[in-house]
């Protein structure tokens, strides 16, 4: 979005009256909702969760809150509700990882070296950890770290207050670094999106 184009709320509020408007958001919106979801399920089912995303934000526009400007963390919101209908697929690709080392998601992408051999133990000890979170400090955990949203829009994002988040993010981290021997946890999940 440029300094000129008007806000998320602006364009939500006029497609209200144009519904073809709403293209916008989704082409300003849907690469980064597209990312966070293949993260959180893989390449299978990516583009029917991203479209169910949007579908629900189209009918869900006259009821969205015009005093926020960023439509961003409504459709993270959304897409993470979505995706908690396909938690059995996501725990699958952990439990996979945790397994094997070899993240389904990357692995076609990445060219095998040392360096990514020896990222792959990192990676599946981080995934077992993943897995082992309860559903709502993961989601809190994953909207941080690979959505990239502040604690504030992760709030917004789920309904919960920003209290909540911080909460949750610190005992994910705190199981996490437990987990992996004191590692911290939040610098492999960015480590992960960086090169994953």
């Amino acid at each position: 979005m440029s300094d000129t184009s008007p806000a998320d709320s602006a364009v939500i509020e006029r497609s209200r009256q144009e519904p073809e408007v709403f293209g916008e958001i989704f082409r300003r919106h849907a690469a980064e909702i597209k990312r966070f979801v293949v993260r959180r399920l893989g390449l299978d089912g990516d583009e029917d969760v991203v479209a169910e995303t949007f579908l629900a934000a189209f009918h869900q526009r006259g009821r969205y809150d015009l005093a926020r400007h960023d439509a961003r963390p409504w459709l993270y919101g959304i897409a993470t509700n979505l995706i908690g209908r396909h938690k059995r697929t996501e725990a699958r690709q952990l439990n996979l990882l945790a397994r094997t080392g070899v993240d389904p998601v990357t692995e076609p992408f990445t060219p095998r070296s040392d360096e990514r051999l020896s990222a792959q133990a990192v990676r599946r000890r981080l995934a077992a950890a993943l897995v082992a979170l309860p559903a709502g400090h993961r989601d809190v955990l994953l909207l941080v770290t690979w959505g990239g949203l502040s604690y504030t829009e992760a709030a917004e994002a789920l309904g919960i207050r920003v209290g909540t988040v911080r909460s949750r993010v610190n005992r994910a981290r705190t199981k996490i670094r437990e987990e992996l021997g004191g590692t911290d946890p939040t610098a492999l999940v960015i480590e992960e999106v960086r090169h994953g």
